[in-house]
């Protein structure tokens, strides 16, 4: 009778990804924040496919891991491996829901400017589903379900408007406020991701004020609301402080405002064709400007 050979025990799925995220990105954490899992995770899988191999992948030094020979020769074709995977799943979910557009944004950025053009966006496409998904980091679009990005960036393609910074207050905060040496008797409220926003006024100041201090928030938007509510004063970053404005919530006190090198980008990883949903929600944001606030109620 014939024998079977025993069949050779498939290399885990979630590990081959595991390993190459680390490898990819140069590190454990890195690759457990791509994936969403913690870097023992990361860890777990890695071993798991050294011991499946029965031979290491990654050298572990005190200063972390470095790829072995095996590690360096694998990485290059599973990359573009799970990138094919990953166009394959997104050509999947966009067939199974063709007229939905997923968007990835930070937080400060899908409440402050993504939210208030939504509305305006579904009157001119009913048809089209926007699901918004806020992350504190890009995500790879290469292997992440979303078909578009918007984020703060250094990379000027897809870029749609300028990161310009100056000081915001309340109007009634405004008004005592004569030159920009004011502003250390009042607080300054930070961003815990921009905290590098005041030095960064003050330093293109022909005379920087002293270095201002006050409350740090861990959500911009919160902290906008804060500088609304009259708490102090906060560094806007025009694209998300134009709304609050343009309808007087708020107002630049000072004329002095700085240029980030980076700017807001809207973008895709994959070729947006021409007459589907994500190019149509991709150009109505590039070229729709943020709708005047309504005139106020002037009737007695």
């Amino acid at each position: 009778m014939p024998v079977a050979p025993p069949r050779p025990k498939d290399l885990p799925l979630t590990a081959l990804r595991a390993f190459e995220a680390a490898a990819r990105l140069g590190g454990f954490a890195p690759a457990a924040l791509e994936l969403g899992v913690t870097p023992g995770a990361i860890t777990a899988h890695v071993k798991q496919l050294e011991s499946t191999l029965g031979a290491a992948l990654f050298d572990r030094t005190p200063r972390g891991v470095r790829l072995t020979a095996l590690g360096q020769g694998a990485l290059p074709a599973l990359t573009t491996a799970f990138d094919a995977l990953g166009t394959a799943t997104g050509d999947l979910r966009a067939a199974a829901a063709p007229r939905t557009v997923h968007i990835a944004t930070l937080p400060a950025i899908a409440q402050l400017w993504l939210s208030p053009r939504l509305p305006a966006l579904r009157a001119a496409a009913p048809d089209i589903r926007i699901s918004i998904t806020a992350l504190e980091s890009p995500p790879n679009l290469k292997r992440s379900p979303y078909d578009l990005s918007l984020f703060f960036s250094d990379d000027n393609q897809g870029r749609i408007a300028p990161d310009v910074i100056f000081p915001v207050c309340a109007p009634a905060l405004a008004a005592t406020l004569r030159t920009p040496a004011d502003i250390a008797r009042h607080p300054c409220l930070s961003d815990a991701t921009w905290q590098n926003d005041w030095p960064l006024w003050c330093a293109r100041l022909p005379e920087p004020p002293i270095p201002p201090s006050g409350p740090v928030f861990s959500l911009y938007a919160l902290a906008v609301e804060e500088t609304v509510n009259g708490a102090g004063i906060l560094i806007g970053h025009q694209a998300l402080v134009e709304r609050h404005l343009a309808d007087g919530r708020l107002v630049a006190p000072f004329p002095q405002r700085v240029t980030l090198p980076r700017g807001l980008r809207l973008w895709s990883e994959r070729p947006l064709r021409q007459g589907s949903p994500a190019r149509f929600v991709a150009d109505w944001l590039r070229h729709t400007p943020l709708a005047s606030p309504p005139a106020p109620d002037t009737k007695p």
